[in-house]
């Protein structure tokens, strides 16, 4: 069996097939994405709070090599996962899964740690205050990307209407705001950086919803309720996007409050 990628060939094998898939298959479905998504969070929290209190280890996060290697790792075990979903067993998109959760909670450390660190060593070795230390940010943070993620997760699975339009439009602007971050890494616009983090916001928020729904139409797949095996590589991939709905969505906000209190 080949997942098919195109949102309007999922619905059309859901709406021409003769076999139906019970609600409750759905569900059982989501829950495993859900289960699957805060489990992948659990452990980038763990892996950041790690690398995060550990001075030797937050120096290995410092090295631009690091930085360039993870995000690497990162794209490869993404492409990975979802060319070898049909090759792979269970447990093999499994571990990559938590191997992707790891080393993004590796590349969170530095965020983690300027968030909540009181003090830092500057270049001369002397232990000054930290300009960026701000936990209330970062939880405030936390708690608005949970309760946006929670509720638009929650539309995207109810709502009766068709979000495949919107989310060619979100699609398009995630490259925009790709464009953009590269462009603002030279110009240094504080401006351009909020721009940034407000569409960023706005696009993973939509984005969620496009996601949630587009999974509930996939479960529908009568291939994934005569397949466990399938079911539950799909379930992995399908917590891999939402996943990332949250992080980016997480980050854009931290972004965003940390400029409104500078």
């Amino acid at each position: 069996m080949a997942f098919n990628n195109n949102p309007d060939s999922w619905r059309y094998e859901v709406a021409s097939s003769p076999v139906s898939m019970p609600r409750v298959e759905i569900n059982q479905i989501m829950k495993m994405v859900y289960m699957w998504m805060t489990l992948g969070l659990l452990v980038t929290a763990a892996v950041a709070w790690y690398f995060a209190s550990s001075d030797s280890l937050l120096e290995l996060r410092l090295s631009p090599a690091a930085g360039i290697i993870s995000f690497v790792v990162l794209i490869g075990l993404a492409i990975a996962m979802g060319a070898g979903l049909n090759r792979f067993s269970p447990t093999v998109v499994g571990m990559m899964f938590f191997a992707f959760s790891a080393v993004m909670g590796f590349s969170l450390s530095l965020t983690l740690f300027a968030f909540l660190s009181p003090t830092i060593v500057n270049d001369f070795g002397q232990t000054v205050e930290n300009p960026m230390y701000d936990p209330t940010a970062l939880y405030a943070a936390f708690g608005t990307a949970a309760a946006l993620f929670g509720s638009m997760t929650v539309v995207g699975f109810t709502t009766k209407a068709d979000l495949t339009k919107m989310g060619t439009y979100l699609m398009i602007g995630v490259w925009g705001l790709f464009i953009a971050i590269i462009l603002n890494m030279f110009l240094g616009s504080g401006t351009l950086g909020l721009l940034i983090s407000i569409g960023g916001v706005i696009i993973f928020t939509g984005l969620t919803a496009y996601d949630t729904q587009k999974i509930k139409e996939m479960s529908m797949m009568p291939e994934l309720q005569s397949d466990g095996n399938m079911a539950m590589k799909f379930s992995i991939y399908g917590a891999l996007t939402l996943y990332l709905d949250f992080i980016n969505l997480f980050l854009f906000l931290l972004q965003l409050i940390a400029a409104s209190r500078d």
